[in-house]
């Protein structure tokens, strides 16, 4: 029996620092002084895939949890983003995984060139499977945290075109954007006999590229390419480890609907000469429609006003 399963994403950035700025630009356009409320289906997932050596043959063990989409909607003003979501049994994926559980959070802050990450990701219910045959742990559980700072070269290049609706490039620009990443991650069999458990520390220094391909003022396909190195401690146990990272964003916008559909995936990929090999993979998958509108004046004022305190 299907369980609906319910899942809150709250989050209120309201740090000065990461305040959006509205600096005037012929390449992009800012929505920042508009209340921006969208809907959207979004899709999130952290697999996992062990390989080891079986009779001097590497064996794979694939560990996929069980995917929820999620229906929710977005309210965005200045610096404040406002994020609800649940999982409907009505998606057929979300059908005949009773006891999953996924919780999952998101959010990004800017300061000048400089963008900060932060993702937070619980899941329960894996299906763990090779070549032969696939086996339910419904009690396996993952936890990720953690985030990327990131350093935007190029001024005329807008990355909150990709990350949000708060600004749209209106002419073509990329940029070169290293990043430097940390994430920890916690993988759980809940097994009150031994409780077996996996702590996973992992570092990375990721040069990468993003191209905002403006086809029109209206239309508009965003690029991005990331491949670097770093380190992954497995239980105290290190060794070299290699990102690649890829982002794709298709838009089409005014000045007051938009519509987009994203996808971005991270890949962390462990050297061949560990003895057992971790590869780890954050994938989302998101559709959003969205309206903007003016905010009352009494709105309006009042941010002012926080802005000069």
């Amino acid at each position: 029996m299907a369980v609906k399963k319910l899942c809150v994403l709250w989050w209120i950035s309201v740090s000065s620092w990461a305040q959006n700025q509205t600096e005037a630009s012929p390449y992009f356009k800012s929505y920042n002084d508009q209340i921006i409320l969208s809907t959207y289906l979004i899709d999130t997932s952290n697999s996992f895939e062990i390989i080891g050596q079986s009779s001097g043959t590497p064996a794979r063990l694939n560990l996929n949890p069980n995917r929820r989409t999620q229906l929710g909607a977005q309210l965005s003003y200045r610096f404040v983003d406002i994020s609800g979501g649940f999982s409907p049994k009505f998606f057929e994926e979300n059908k005949d995984n009773s006891g999953s559980k996924l919780f999952s959070f998101n959010t990004r802050f800017y300061a000048q060139k400089w963008m900060q990450s932060f993702l937070f990701i619980y899941q329960k219910g894996f299906y763990i499977s090779n070549n032969e045959r696939e086996v339910g742990f419904p009690k396996f559980a993952s936890t990720k945290i953690g985030g990327t700072t990131s350093y935007v070269f190029n001024d005329r290049f807008s990355i909150r075109t990709l990350a949000n609706q708060k600004q749209w490039q209106t002419k073509s620009a990329g940029s070169f954007i290293p990043s430097l990443s940390f994430y920890y991650t916690n993988l759980d069999l809940n097994d009150a006999s031994n409780n077996p458990h996996s702590d996973i520390y992992t570092l990375t220094l990721t040069p990468s590229y993003y191209y905002n391909f403006a086809i029109s003022h209206k239309f508009l396909i965003g690029l991005g390419l990331a491949a670097g190195a770093g380190l992954n401690w497995i239980d105290h146990d290190c060794s070299a480890l290699y990102e690649f990272s890829s982002n794709l964003k298709i838009g089409y916008n005014t000045d007051r609907f938009f519509t987009y559909l994203t996808g971005n995936s991270i890949n962390f990929i462990q050297n061949e000469q560990a003895d057992i090999r971790l590869n780890d993979q954050v994938s989302t998958v998101k559709f959003a429609l969205g309206y903007r509108f003016d905010p009352p004046e009494k709105l309006k004022t009042f941010f002012d006003h926080l802005n000069k305190k």
